[in-house]
């Protein structure tokens, strides 16, 4: 297949057009870089040293023989430059990553919100268009998030995407029928996701697009097998307050010797996967298109759930770090408890990498290696979702005093 991996630079995206080139197929990378913008913006970088994407590129063809191209395309601003690639190259597939993707930084300040809002929403809605006005009948993937959901406890799991309800007619009969799972965004990137299925239900049912939407959960890990192959291949590993996911933090902050920091009770329960179960999921939806015609098509993309300070205890245990619990600064309940449906996936033969101590090791050989490269002050997460917040938010478990960058 022809497949456009929007967003192919970042976390998720470079090990997926790896992997999915690896297998042959001809890959092109659309992306505006605007993750390594961000990073210059924020004062810190990836622990691992990452290229340019050009030199990535280049690297995976000196190793592979295979070419992987990459173009210069802002989703969310350039709609006729997307409309002409598109209708130039005509892709069977394409897997949409290029989005806004830390709930943290997406609250940072009005300016936060309104960049997060705008980047998402309209690079999501002129991908559709721009498929519709073209006349391309490509398989879309989009990579969401369980966090449509919400996490408050409703004692029954998670269904992949669907609920069946019943609805009382005037007839005092039941109808029934399934509609989205009710949406309950947890941060203004959450919200944007949310959106995201509204806009994929109206065009799978006006014009006939063929959508499969991942709900995916938090992903940990460095390494897949192709990001091994050449020591200039590695996967970004971000560490810090607003981009670094909660294992991978606990983790880099295990390996130099920094409290583990637990928010609130951490009674937080969420979902996980590991990278290469990532990859592999998309590759799996690839090959397995819902018909035209269809509504969407949604996976609940994760292999796990733990509750944030089992997570905390497991990696103290493991590495002999402290643990420090700090206020939290989210608006969410300090308790929850979750159940996901993920059958699917399991059904078209994923096997599921659970949390094990060998590739947690990994993860902290690779922080110990590149050491060297973390700021600490770049850890605390000082993003608060409510001004009334903010203020308990006054110093990490080192007893400095922190500063939002806003």
């Amino acid at each position: 297949m022809k497949i456009a991996v929007l967003g192919g630079d970042g976390f998720v995206g470079w090990p997926t057009s790896l992997h999915l080139s690896a297998r042959g197929h001809e890959v092109h990378i659309l992306d505006n870089l605007s993750r390594r913008w961000i990073d210059t913006e924020l004062g810190v970088q990836s622990l691992t040293p990452m290229d340019s994407i050009q030199e990535r590129t280049r690297i995976w063809h000196q190793e592979t023989g295979r070419r992987i191209r990459f173009h210069l395309i802002d989703l969310a601003g350039d709609y006729e430059i997307l409309k002409r690639w598109l209708a130039e190259h005509r892709p069977d597939a394409v897997i949409h990553f290029a989005e806004q993707r830390a709930a943290p930084y997406s609250m940072k300040s009005d300016r936060h919100k309104n960049y997060t809002v705008n980047n998402n929403v309209n690079a999501t809605h002129n991908l559709l268009n721009a498929l519709v006005e073209v006349g391309l009948d490509a398989h879309l993937v989009h990579l969401g998030t369980m966090g449509v959901y919400g996490y408050s406890s409703v004692g029954a799991a998670i269904p992949e995407g669907y609920l069946p309800v019943g609805v009382e007619t005037l007839s005092g009969e039941t109808a029934t029928q399934e509609i989205l799972y009710p949406a309950n965004p947890g941060s203004i990137y959450h919200m944007t996701k949310c959106l995201d299925q509204l806009l994929f239900q109206f065009y799978a049912k006006n014009d006939g697009l063929r959508i499969t939407d991942l709900h995916q959960g938090i992903v940990w890990g460095t390494h897949t097998q192709e990001t091994k192959l050449h020591a200039q291949l590695i996967n970004r590993f971000d560490y810090d307050g607003d981009y670094g996911t909660v294992l991978n933090r606990f983790l880099i902050q295990a390996a130099i010797g920094y409290p583990l920091t637990v928010h609130g009770t951490g009674g937080q329960t969420r979902a996980f996967i590991h990278i290469q179960d990532s990859v592999r999921c998309i590759e799996l939806a690839l090959t397995n298109p819902p018909k035209r015609g269809d509504r969407v098509k949604i996976f609940n993309q994760m292999t796990e759930t733990h509750r944030v300070r089992d997570l905390a205890e497991l990696i103290a245990r493991m590495t002999g770090a402290k643990v420090a619990y700090l206020p939290n600064p989210r608006k969410e309940a300090p308790e929850n408890d979750l159940v996901v449906e993920n059958e699917q996936f399991l059904k078209l033969g994923l096997n599921p990498t659970t949390l094990a101590e060998g590739l947690l090791s990994e993860v902290v050989d690779v922080a110990k290696k590149f050491a060297y490269r973390v700021d600490r002050s770049r850890i605390p997460c000082v993003s608060a979702w409510t001004k009334d917040l903010a203020p308990t938010l006054e110093r990490d478990p080192e007893g400095k005093r922190l500063k939002s960058v806003g």
